[in-house]
């Protein structure tokens, strides 16, 4: 498979950095062509613009500067996210480049009001995500990340888009073994994903 991994996170000295590291070997050990999308190391504005959300409903426009973007989402069979969950939810960062590049004509059509899936390339998405909750407080806030994710995504993806969902909770109070133990779940998942 193609796999698009979406990598989030500002410091390369970080945990959720490692788990990066740890996904693109696994999926490669697993057969994948891997592209590597790194968010803040490939400067990606994630800004929709006034000019942009003016334009957004008009799939002969809304491609204007992000074609090169929307190519790679559109070459994918498969996509990965890394990301530490902020606030219950995605970093800025992704969720603007889920407003910027899954736009009407690229990823849905809307025809009197009913969404028609356009992202039907992508057949599995993946998750690795670290928080510093507790998972029982994720659940009682409602997974706003995970829930995005696994249903407001798929919805518009290939039918049947497989979900894998893989979080380290508690992360700030994690022993090493600990962090290490989680890296060594996310190599045996994701080389088989």
């Amino acid at each position: 498979m193609n796999v698009l991994l979406l990598y989030c996170h500002p410091r390369a000295d970080s945990y959720v950095h490692a788990l990066k590291e740890t996904l693109v070997a696994a999926l490669a050990k697993g057969g994948h062509a891997v592209d590597l999308f790194d968010l803040y190391g490939e400067n990606f504005q994630p800004v929709l613009t006034a000019d942009e959300r003016l334009r957004y409903n008009d799939p002969a426009l809304n491609r204007q500067g992000i074609e090169a973007d929307i190519a790679r989402l559109q070459r994918a069979d498969a996509l990965v996210f890394v990301y530490p969950t902020w606030w219950y939810g995605l970093p800025a960062m992704l969720k603007g480049w889920f407003d910027r590049i899954w736009a009407p004509g690229v990823a849905f059509e809307i025809n009197g009001g009913v969404i028609r899936p356009l992202a039907t390339n992508i057949r599995h998405v993946g998750v690795v995500t670290t928080m510093g909750a507790p998972w029982w407080f994720a659940w009682l806030m409602g997974h706003p990340g995970r829930m995005f994710l696994s249903r407001g995504l798929r919805a518009i993806c290939a039918p049947g888009c497989r979900f894998t969902w893989r979080a380290l909770d508690r992360m700030d109070s994690r022993t090493p073994g600990q962090r290490q133990a989680f890296l060594e779940k996310i190599r045996k998942t994701f080389e088989k994903f």
